[in-house]
């Protein structure tokens, strides 16, 4: 199974989102565009996270240093982003029987170049999970998301609630979408291995239910 994690918009907690999902399934992680932080990117966040043994992190295909939307970020690098250099991890490189994590990079029209978006990189045997967090204006990011996963015939996993529990928000996205509930992760003082793992518990069966 290989899950592709995208957000509404950044920082509503896809990289917390990835951690708990590569944990609960023992998933090998890979974040193919990190623009900025690059002693402290994701990938390393995600190592950070787990406490699993088995999970094989593979290299970003663009680290960018600025952080930034990526088609900027590679510009103030004076490189474009190559959507044919951006290659999946080689079989060889990781079990293929075991699941992959992809993570995007904000959302889903968050531009690479002049022609492509993140939602281009998501191929026809990946499986989409979108990261809502709650907010002013979430619902109407949340619902374009879908419906442009939806109008691409992406198939769309589920969805995962990032944010203490707002229950008008989360039943109204659920009616008119028809999205699979996987979880929620609430907002905690903080995360670390121990709260991972215990979030990788309560998600893991209906992460397996999407097999």
């Amino acid at each position: 199974m290989k899950l592709f994690i995208t957000g509404i918009s950044t920082d509503v907690g896809k990289t917390i989102a990835s951690s708990i999902i590569v944990e609960a399934l023992e998933a090998d992680y890979w974040k193919p565009i990190q623009a900025g932080d690059l002693d402290n990117s994701d990938s390393h966040k995600i190592r950070n996270n787990i406490s699993n043994n088995k999970t094989i992190i593979h290299e970003n295909s663009y680290k960018l240093n600025t952080p930034a939307s990526p088609h900027l970020a590679a510009e103030r690098d004076g490189i474009t982003i190559d959507l044919k250099q951006i290659k999946e991890p080689n079989p060889d490189g990781y079990r293929e029987k075991n699941h992959l994590v992809i993570e995007g990079a904000g959302g889903l029209l968050v531009p690479l170049n002049d022609t492509y978006c993140i939602v281009d990189l998501i191929k026809a045997d990946y499986k989409v999970i979108v990261v809502s967090k709650h907010y002013l204006g979430s619902i109407n990011h949340t619902l374009l998301t879908i419906e442009a996963l939806k109008s691409r015939k992406i198939k769309i996993a589920g969805i995962i609630f990032s944010g203490d529990k707002n229950e008008s928000t989360e039943t109204i996205i659920l009616n008119k979408t028809g999205v699979t509930f996987i979880g929620r992760i609430e907002q905690e003082p903080y995360f670390d291995q121990t709260v991972v793992r215990e979030y990788a518990d309560l998600f893991r069966e209906n992460l397996l239910k999407l097999q």
